[in-house]
C-alpha cells in the first residue's frame, strides 16, 4: 500500500487503529464517495488465524444485509493485505458522543429500537458479535445508528469446529460472564449481556464495573451484582433498573431471550402511567369559627361531646290587622272631642293625663317591637 494509494482508493486519512484492523478514510474515484476501508496490520500477516477471522468479516456481513449493519461494498487483498471496503460513517461513533456525557432516555431508545432488530438478524442466523461497545456503533450523517465490526464474531454451527478455538476474544468491559469463562455454548444472549452493559454506561457516562486492571474487571461480570443505576441517576424511570438488572443477568436463560424484547421493555419505562401520591385526608371535622378562618380539629377517632347551642327560632311577626283597630279607635276619640269642645278634652287629658302616658308608650313599644325574636330553644312563650 503507498501513502496515498491502496488500490484504486485515494487514501486521505487513518480514522482508528484497533487490535486487529486500521481504518482508513478514502476515496473512491469509481462511484466518486468516501469509503471506510478496514486493512489487517502486516503483524498479523503470519497468523493464518487472523487472516481467516478478517476474511470471514466481509462474508458475515454481506450475510448480514440489513439497514442498521454498516453495508460492505467490495472486498479484496491488496499486496497480500486483505481489505473490507465499507461505506463511510461520516457521524462518528458513539464513544465518541460519550465525550460528552450520559445520554437521555429518549436518545438511547431510539438508538436501541433501531439496533434490535438487526442484531436479532444475525443471531437467528447464528451469528454472534461477540464485541459489542460504544466504539462498534456508528452513525451516518442522518444520526441513524449502525452495527460494525464483526471481526471477531463466531458463526456457532451445531457441531462445528470454530475460529477462536478456547481464546477468551473481546473487550474486558462489556463481555458476558460465559464469555470470560470461555465457555463454548456462547449464543447471542451474551450479546444482550453487551447490550445491556452500554445501557448502563449511556444513561450515566461510565461502564457498571471499573477495575484498575481488565483480569478484575473481567472477574466483576461474573462475581459482582448488578449495580443499580437509579442510585447514581435516581432521576431515570424506575423501570430502567430492571430492564439492565434483566439483561445483564449472570445466567443466559434470566436475561432476555432476544433484542426485541430487551428494546420493547426498555421504551416503555418512559410510557408506564405515573401512580399519584394519595391525597391527603380531608377533616370532616372542621368547625366554622369565623369569616375566612377555619377551626381543625385533630384526625382520629375523638370522644363524642355534647354541645348545646342555641337554637334560632322565627317567631311570627305581628299582624297589621291587629293595630288597625287601635288607630281607628284613637282616631274616633279625637274627633269627638274635638265636637264636645276644649273643656271636655281638657277634662280628659288632666283626668287621665297618667294614664294616657302609659297608654302612649306602650302603643311606642308595640309599634317598636321586631317581628322577630331571638330566644332559647326550651324557651316557653
Amino acid at each position: 500500500m503507498s501513502s496515498d494509494k491502496f488500490g484504486r482508493y485515494e487514501i486521505k486519512s487513518e480514522i482508528g487503529r484497533g487490535g486487529m484492523a486500521t481504518v482508513i478514510l478514502a476515496y473512491d474515484p469509481r462511484f466518486e464517495r468516501d469509503v471506510a476501508i478496514k486493512v489487517l496490520p502486516r503483524e498479523f500477516m503470519h497468523d493464518a488465524q487472523f487472516r481467516a477471522r478478517f476474511e470471514r468479516e466481509a462474508k458475515m456481513i454481506a450475510l448480514l444485509e440489513h439497514p442498521a449493519i454498516v453495508p460492505v461494498y467490495d472486498f479484496g487483498d491488496e499486496d497480500g493485505q486483505p481489505y473490507i471496503v465499507m461505506r463511510y460513517m461520516s457521524g462518528g461513533s458513539l464513544s465518541e458522543r460519550l465525550h460528552q456525557g450520559a445520554m437521555s432516555i429518549q436518545e438511547v431508545i431510539q438508538i436501541y429500537n433501531r439496533l434490535a432488530p438487526s442484531l436479532d438478524v444475525a443471531h437467528a442466523k447464528k451469528i454472534i458479535h461477540r464485541d459489542l461497545k460504544p466504539g462498534n456503533i456508528l452513525f451516518d450523517q442522518y444520526g441513524n445508528a449502525f452495527l460494525s465490526d464483526f471481526g471477531i464474531a463466531r458463526l456457532t454451527e451445531a457441531g462445528g469446529a470454530t475460529l477462536t478455538g478456547g481464546n477468551i476474544l473481546g473487550t474486558p468491559a462489556y463481555m458476558s460472564p460465559e464469555q470470560v469463562q470461555g465457555d463454548k455454548e456462547i449464543d447471542g444472549r451474551s450479546d444482550i449481556y453487551a447490550m445491556g452493559v452500554i445501557l448502563y454506561q449511556l444513561l450515566t457516562g461510565n461502564a457498571p464495573y471499573q477495575a484498575t486492571t481488565p483480569a478484575r474487571v473481567m472477574m466483576m461480570h461474573i462475581l459482582e451484582p448488578v449495580p443499580n443505576i437509579l442510585n447514581v441517576s435516581p432521576n431515570l424511570p424506575g423501570g430502567v433498573e430492571t430492564v439492565i438488572a434483566k439483561a445483564m443477568a449472570k445466567e443466559p436463560d434470566d436475561r432476555y431471550q432476544n433484542m426485541n424484547d430487551m428494546a420493547s421493555a426498555l421504551a416503555a419505562t418512559v410510557t408506564e402511567p405515573v401512580t399519584p401520591r394519595p391525597a391527603a385526608p380531608v377533616n370532616t371535622d372542621a368547625t366554622m369559627v369565623a369569616p375566612g378562618k377555619t377551626e381543625v380539629k385533630p384526625l382520629g377517632k375523638q370522644p363524642q361531646k355534647t354541645v348545646l347551642t342555641p337554637r334560632i327560632e322565627a317567631k311570627p311577626a305581628p299582624k297589621k290587622s291587629s293595630l288597625l283597630p287601635l288607630v281607628l279607635v284613637g282616631l274616633v276619640v279625637v274627633a269627638l272631642l274635638a265636637a264636645l269642645g276644649g273643656g271636655g278634652f281638657l277634662f280628659i287629658q288632666n283626668s287621665n293625663n297618667t294614664r294616657s302616658s302609659q297608654t302612649a308608650a306602650a302603643l311606642a313599644l308595640i309599634a317598636a317591637r321586631p317581628s322577630d325574636t331571638l330566644e332559647p330553644t326550651n324557651t316557653v312563650p
